[in-house]
């Protein structure tokens, strides 16, 4: 198992870390609603996925 010589310091592994940035998330408009959805998701208004019905959504009353 590696065993380091000496222990790194916080700022210089803070530094490694620095190049990750958040990003937030892309979105698109359902095909079949209209309604705003994440790429690559199942709408959670309508259940339908690239033009085609992927879950069976209940109808509320």
């Amino acid at each position: 198992m590696a065993h380091p010589k000496s222990r790194i310091s916080k700022q210089r592994k803070r530094k490694r870390r620095t190049h990750y940035k958040a990003e937030t998330p892309q979105l698109s408009t359902c095909q079949n609603c209209g309604a705003t959805t994440q790429y690559h998701r199942v709408c959670p208004e309508c259940g339908y996925y690239r033009g085609r019905q992927a879950i069976e959504k209940e109808i509320s009353l």
